[in-house]
């Protein structure tokens, strides 16, 4: 894909300015998925909130995203306390724009503490190094945000491809020429691809992300080479509606998150 660099991921970030108690942003057009935020970038600014306005936040260790409708125009993004104890912190973060409310979220943090109980579940099954793997996004149908994201289809199948398995396995990293840290970064692409119901689509149709629970199995995850491993199936489909289960892991093998979404296809 040709690269236009745009606005950076920490130019983005950067643009957000407070408002009233939240933070406001015009979220610049080279991030848009059509005319809106896709949802890992809804979960993005939804963190980043929560931190700037909630100082002093352990790590985030789960969250849920309700994606009730398009977030377009000016947003307005904020995230406040449910509750803070010994150990956990609660908080509710909202997005709303032009059209109205556009994201809940409801975000737990925990600090760590020491436990008897360790253990890992399998690793990632074994692929190409993202050097050997083909592009995913097709530049003449990719999403306007996906120029931000470096993806590598590693695995499973490419949409519009019915009678696969319906999974797509990638390598992705941001594209920008940085690196971002931090977990809105890593938010951002964790829901980076598209369903992998659209493996399943004969053409091309409307779909859309209802909610998506993302699970942190590490609590400051890290990649010294940039590369994340998204592992992205769908478990069940039908009536309008697919289930998918996703893992991610970084460049060293190690389980970092697991996440779930149900997904709305209009075909």
């Amino acid at each position: 894909m040709t690269r236009n660099p745009g606005t950076s991921f920490r130019q983005m970030l950067a643009s957000l300015v407070p408002d009233g108690e939240g933070l406001a942003i015009d979220l610049p057009g080279d991030w848009l998925q059509g005319r809106t935020a896709y949802g890992g970038l809804t979960g993005a600014l939804c963190v980043e909130a929560a931190a700037r306005l909630n100082p002093d936040l352990p790590p985030l260790r789960s969250a849920q995203f309700a994606l009730a409708g398009p977030a377009s125009g000016r947003l307005v993004v904020n995230a406040e306390g449910v509750r803070r104890g010994k150990s956990a912190v609660v908080i509710a973060a909202s997005v709303a724009g032009e059209a109205g409310p556009a994201a809940r979220a409801l975000l737990t943090y925990g600090a760590g503490r020491d436990s008897r109980i360790v253990g890992a579940g399998s690793g990632p099954a074994s692929v190409p190094a993202p050097e050997a793997c083909p592009a995913f996004f097709d530049p003449e149908r990719a999403p306007g945000f996906a120029r931000h994201f470096d993806v590598r289809l590693a695995g499973g199948a490419r949409p519009l491809t019915p009678g696969a398995e319906p999974r797509i396995t990638v390598w992705i990293r941001h594209g920008d020429g940085e690196t971002p840290t931090g977990m809105p970064a890593f938010v951002a692409l964790a829901d980076a691809i598209p369903s992998p119901a659209l493996v399943l689509f004969p053409e091309f149709a409307p779909f859309s992300t209802m909610t998506w629970s993302l699970d942190m199995t590490a609590a400051d995850p890290s990649s010294a080479s940039g590369w994340w491993l998204l592992d992205s199936v769908i478990d069940a489909a039908g009536g309008g509606y697919a289930s998918q289960d996703m893992s991610l892991w970084n460049d060293a093998g190690q389980l970092v998150a697991r996440a779930r979404q149900m997904v709305s296809v209009f075909i």
